[in-house]
Parts: structure tokens; C-alpha cells; sequence
């Protein structure tokens, strides 16, 4: 019997694919929308790939991967955190995060700016939003995020932007309920919008939508679409 081959020789969206991937991706995406490469689980050479093809901004949700990653790729490289940050890994990612995405906690937000401002810093972050139906799913709910941002606490937060919302559907094969879900997200964003940020610039950005439904997303407002397994292929 013949030995195996390596799952990556036979893996259709393997380095020889990712800049038709990636392309294929960009090209779906208006202006006003940017792509997020979520690199999370796959190998440097892949991201090195990509980065060659001109994407500088990357996803990654494990902050030892993404420091090991960070010292092995260009300098350019705006690095995104989209994964649950615990609080005492925050100040490894502090100096040079571009955006967290996935704040779910006031205190969390709160040693976000502790560690900002010890780098110098003022770190954009968005407010994920539990919106879709698994109870795994981390985020505030709809009131609570209301809550919190009627209570005024984060204004004192000098190291901190809340430069938006992110959110993600529920896991499912219902197009019209993860169009639902995301239209829920979009009017979240702009309610929240007229009633607390109205004169903040900054709060601009609306990060929802993956490889399965980023189309979607785009429809209802998205911003910012984070899309890996479609560019990088699914983790062995």
C-alpha cells in the first residue's frame, strides 16, 4: 500500500490557492468594507502569503499565537485580537494591537485601558454583542450592553475607543435568521450611535460576518468581515 500524502498536497485551499482566495473575497467586498484575514490555527507561511498578495490586516484569537506570529511577519502587519481575551493576558497584546473585537465585560474594557495607558496608548475596541441563539456564545446581551454604556463608566476610560460593535450569528443554515440576527446587530450600532456617540468619530465600525455568511454581514452594515477557512482552508 502506498504511504499517505500530507493532508496540505491535497487540500484545495492550500498556499497555491490562498491569493485567488483572497482575491475573490476583496472583490466582493465594497470600499467601505475591510477584510480581516483570520489567520488563527494556520502557519506563518500561509499569512506570509496573503501579506505578499497585500493583505496587512489579520485575525487572530490566541494571544501566544498571535505574539509568535507578530515576531516572525513584517512590522506593518495591523494585528486584530477577535478571540475571547482573558484579562491578564491583556498586557501582552497592549503595545501593539490594532483593534480588540470581542470585549464582553466592563472590566474587561477596564484593564484594556489600565494596560493602554502603561504602553502610552489609546486602544480601539468594540463591544461584542451575544446576539444569536447558542448559549456558548460570549457577549453582552442587547440590554446589558445598554446598560453599561448608559451607566457612563467607560467615559472615564482615557486608554480606550469604543470604536463600535461585533457580533456572530448563530450557527445555522437559516440564511433569514442570520440576516435577522445581523439587521439586529446593524440597528443596535445605530441606536447606540444617535444616544452615546454621536459626536465620536471613532465609533464607526460594525464587525460581523465569516467565511459562510460575510455576504450577508455586507448587506446589513458590516464594516469589518472576518473571513479565514474560505482563504486559508479549514484546520486539521
Amino acid at each position: 500500500m502506498p504511504q499517505s500524502i500530507p493532508f496540505l498536497l491535497f487540500n484545495p485551499k492550500t498556499m497555491s490557492t490562498i491569493k485567488s482566495h483572497l482575491a475573490d473575497v476583496l472583490a466582493r467586498l465594497p470600499q467601505s468594507v475591510r477584510l480581516v484575514a483570520v489567520s488563527k490555527f494556520h502557519p506563518v507561511t500561509a499569512l506570509q502569503e496573503a501579506y505578499d498578495c497585500g493583505q496587512r490586516v489579520f485575525g487572530e484569537s490566541r494571544v501566544q499565537e498571535l505574539q509568535a506570529k507578530r515576531e516572525a511577519l513584517p512590522k506593518d502587519i495591523d494585528w486584530h485580537f477577535i478571540g475571547h481575551l482573558q484579562q491578564n493576558k491583556v498586557k501582552y497584546i497592549a503595545p501593539y494591537v490594532s483593534l480588540i473585537h470581542a470585549v464582553d465585560s466592563l472590566r474587561l474594557l477596564q484593564e484594556i485601558n489600565r494596560q493602554a495607558l502603561r504602553c502610552g496608548r489609546v486602544i480601539p475596541c468594540l463591544l461584542e454583542l451575544h446576539i444569536a441563539q447558542e448559549e456558548s456564545k460570549y457577549g453582552f446581551t442587547p440590554e446589558a450592553c445598554e446598560a453599561m454604556l448608559a451607566a457612563g463608566e467607560w467615559k472615564e476610560l482615557a486608554g480606550v475607543e469604543i470604536a463600535g460593535l461585533m457580533c456572530m450569528a448563530s450557527n445555522t443554515d437559516d440564511e433569514a435568521q442570520i440576516r435577522r440576527e445581523f439587521h439586529l446587530a446593524h440597528e443596535l450600532f445605530l441606536r447606540y450611535k444617535s444616544l452615546y456617540f454621536s459626536d465620536k468619530e471613532y465609533f464607526k465600525e460594525c464587525s460581523w460576518g465569516m467565511s459562510h455568511d460575510y455576504p450577508i454581514a455586507v448587506e446589513e452594515g458590516a464594516t469589518l468581515v472576518r473571513v479565514g477557512s474560505y482563504i486559508f482552508g479549514e484546520r486539521i
